[in-house]
């Protein structure tokens, strides 16, 4: 359900033609808003009244008037023509102001007066305090406008504009659902009726809204316009009342207030920064990137200023985007206008695109971390996914590739807490030292070793194994090795295609074999020798794949895939 605020500028052009004579931006500076003041327009007839001051209504002037007859009245009547297009500019502008508030604000059309705003609160209200605190907030700042406002909240538009025009109180508050009971004692103009139709109900002797609420339809469509009915429908919520905002609404939205104005463009850049910090929650939550996003900053003054930017990619990274925002900042200089300061500022993502969820970093602050950083990281990971779920990968003395990796619970082991033993030398290091020695060479030997450069670390057993192979080896390897159709030109020759999951693969480059015989000590594992080859496929993905059995003994060598490379 939504919560409508309406907002009725009382003599709207005439408060905007005072407003540009305040601020200097008109050469006509002779206007005395204490004597009466009329802006006319050419109408039927001749030139008529379009709106008044309380001046020129105090001295028994009315809208519709005739010029001739309003100066016959009235002497020294101030009078200027009316600008329609300068007051929907102006009230646009204020439209926009009004985004502080709700990202959706609806101008009047000619059928509201056109000298309003429609302001959607639904689920804003809470951000200022409720909706009676967003009133008057909303009613203090008008006025320091120098504007005459009444305001009203209704669910409906119609319900709203209705009680902002006819109720005896201004700032009513119409609870959801009394539509009926508030609107049964005001006139039918509150309707919003064309002329013909207010002046046919008034010959038919109907004055109030009550007296048409619980009448029959049928005699009232076939009578009256579809106006009437629709426009009661549209009150009570019965019919849909479109509103047309002045922006695009928000996809996503954040606002923040500021006690004292900003002037700074580092202050806007924290607020900025600030605001997509709160708006990535909600954008990591639905698994979406900002693409298009509004910065808008509100001025003291009245004054909106509005920066778009666009992004190649969605992203929902708050520095980064702040970061583009800085250089945005810094490009305008001068042109940031912000005499008055800013009071408030909001960031409306107008296009956001799905962005999946992936891995930023290990939380580690650098690639090469220290080990302390590590045993964090792997505290922080088993405590959240439990200490069995966290495997770490150690080498294991075989040839056979799927048993040269064991799988064990991952824990910074003592090497890696405490750094590298001292080194130690190995028997072979320690016979040549003495055969150096004897030779005369020792002392200069001993030398090298205490100013240069550090022994390397000792190494496991398991770690040294893994320095004695050098052949090259998969990124991936598959838990266990997948059959393969091959075609080979000679038997034991290198492989020319394969077929692998049902698709066949042309070989460009091979490049092998490297010969792995079985562990004869495993002597209950019935295993072959093992001719392994990397290959390249035409569309460039490397393979490794291997012969399993020797051609000329009992049993056919069979092909599998064991690998992918990167």
């Amino acid at each position: 359900m939504s919560r409508i605020v309406s907002v009725w500028l009382k003599g709207w052009p005439i408060a905007r033609l005072l407003s540009v004579q305040a601020s200097g931006a008109s050469a006509d500076a002779t206007l005395d808003p204490r004597r009466p003041l009329v802006l006319v327009a050419p109408a039927k007839g001749g030139t008529r009244i379009v709106s008044l001051n309380r001046a020129a209504h105090r001295s028994g002037l009315t809208k519709d008037v005739l010029l001739s007859n309003a100066r016959a009245k009235v002497l020294n009547l101030q009078v200027r023509d009316a600008d329609p297009v300068a007051d929907s500019d102006a009230l646009r502008r204020l439209a926009l102001w009004c985004l502080r508030y709700t990202p959706k604000v609806a101008p009047w059309d000619e059928a509201s007066g056109a000298d309003g705003l429609f302001l959607d609160i639904e689920g804003c209200a809470h951000l200022f305090g409720g909706e009676e605190r967003l009133l008057a907030d909303l009613a203090a700042r008008l006025k320091g406008f120098r504007l005459v406002v009444r305001l009203a909240i209704a669910d409906t538009a119609g319900t709203a504009w209705a009680v902002a025009h006819h109720s005896e109180q201004d700032g009513t508050i119409v609870a959801s659902g009394e539509e009926m009971r508030v609107l049964h004692a005001l006139p039918l103009a509150a309707l919003r009726l064309g002329e013909a139709s207010q002046r046919l109900m008034h010959r038919l002797g109907l004055r109030r809204i009550g007296e048409i609420l619980h009448q029959p339809r049928a005699p009232f469509a076939a009578r009256f316009q579809a106006e009437l009915l629709r426009r009661l429908d549209q009150a009570l919520g019965h019919a849909p009342e479109p509103l047309m905002p002045v922006v695009e609404p928000p996809v996503y939205r954040a606002q923040t207030c500021f006690i004292e104005p900003i002037v700074a463009q580092e202050h806007v850049l924290q607020a900025a920064t600030h605001l997509l910090e709160v708006l990535s929650r909600d954008l990591e939550r639905d698994a979406v990137g900002i693409r298009l996003l509004r910065l808008l900053l509100f001025r003291a003054d009245g004054e909106v200023q509005s920066l778009e930017l666009g992004l190649a990619a969605p992203s929902r990274d708050a520095q980064h985007i702040a970061q583009l925002i800085g250089l945005r900042l810094y490009r305008l200089g001068d042109e940031l206008d912000a005499d008055f300061g800013f009071e408030a500022a909001a960031v409306h993502v107008r296009n956001a695109e799905s962005l999946a969820e992936r891995q930023a970093c290990l939380g580690l602050h650098e690639d090469a971390a220290s080990p302390e950083e590590l045993a964090r990281l792997l505290d922080r990971l088993q405590q959240r996914l439990g200490r069995n779920a966290v495997r770490q990968l150690h080498p294991h003395q075989s040839h056979t590739p799927e048993r040269a990796v064991r799988v064990r619970p991952a824990s910074p082991s003592a090497r890696l807490l405490s750094g590298p033993p001292p080194h130690k030398p190995t028997m072979a290091i320690q016979a040549g030292s003495k055969r150096r020695v004897g030779r005369g060479e020792g002392k200069r030997q001993i030398s090298t070793s205490a100013h240069g450069t550090a022994p390397p670390p000792r190494l496991s057993p398991d770690e040294a194994w893994t320095e004695t192979i050098t052949a090259p080896r998969p990124l991936l390897l598959l838990e266990r090795p997948e059959p393969a159709d091959v075609l080979a030109v000679v038997p034991d020759g290198p492989p020319r295609h394969f077929r692998w999951r049902g698709v066949l693969h042309q070989i460009a480059q091979a490049q092998g074999p490297e010969r792995i015989a079985p562990e004869w000590w495993r002597h209950h594992v019935a295993e072959g020798t093992r001719d392994y080859y990397l290959v390249e496929d035409a569309q460039g993905r490397r393979i490794w794949l291997y012969r399993e059995g020797l051609y000329g003994q009992s049993a056919t060598p069979q092909w599998f895939v064991h690998g992918m490379f990167a």
